[in-house]
């Protein structure tokens, strides 16, 4: 018989999440926000890190996935630099709000996808690379993305209308979805938990990070094809 966990482990487990959380987005935010050598510094020392999980995860494989991880990490901070960097001729602070609206529907996946697939359940995603994903927590991470990337409309410099957001957001949840199970396989692989310590209740920076590792690159590519940054 598996042991049972109380409702006073599960209060104090989730309590955990949210303070580690809430301290590491107001961490990014303020970065963000500020821009320049600050979020440059911290994306670096962020790609360091990221690095170092891969590394882990990926101790018992061939030297060709130690290499896959620079890719696997330059990409996507690579991409977000840009998107923070980026010059709009509509909005002085256009490459900060891009940034914000990516962070914002990443987040509202990760949420809405824990909460409906705490909720509702129901039939697997991929139960050969994740066991705990379900179709429910897809179409809820999707759902809450898009709601969040329709009200995001608002601050965002794209030529696009609240439909147009939300649905990019849809598209993005379903990429940042992936991020998840790809990361979820490889530690499957690895036979661990978390792909690290650093978070307390979270593991390590992967775990948080996964869909916006995978997401990140395909907005990039999204927004320098749509037109809207001066080059």
């Amino acid at each position: 018989m598996e042991p049972q966990v109380s409702d006073k482990s599960r209060w104090e487990g989730l309590k955990l999440r949210a303070i580690s959380g809430a301290v590491m987005i107001v961490l990014l935010l303020t970065a963000e926000w500020m821009g320049g050598w600050l979020f440059t510094a911290v994306i670096m020392f962020a790609a360091l890190l990221m690095k170092q999980e891969w590394d882990t995860l990926t101790s018992g494989e061939s030297k060709g996935w130690q290499l896959a991880g620079y890719v696997y990490v330059a990409l996507p901070c690579a991409s977000l630099i840009w998107l923070r960097n980026a010059e709009f001729a509509s909005d002085l602070n256009g490459g900060a709000h891009v940034v914000l609206y990516l962070l914002f529907v990443v987040w509202a996946t990760d949420i809405g996808a824990y909460f409906a697939g705490k909720r509702i359940g129901g039939p697997k995603l991929a139960p050969s690379l994740s066991p705990n994903k379900t179709w429910a927590g897809l179409l809820g991470g999707m759902a809450a993305a898009g709601i969040v990337g329709g009200v995001s409309a608002s601050f965002t410099p794209y030529p696009l209308s609240l439909a147009g957001c939300a649905l990019l957001a849809m598209v993005l949840a379903v990429v940042a979805q992936a991020g998840d199970l790809f990361e979820s396989w490889l530690k499957r692989r690895a036979g661990v938990k978390d792909s690290g310590t650093l978070i307390p209740g979270h593991g390590g920076l992967l775990d948080r990070i996964d869909g916006l590792v995978t997401a990140t690159p395909l907005f990039a590519l999204i927004v320098y094809l749509s037109g809207v940054v001066n080059t």
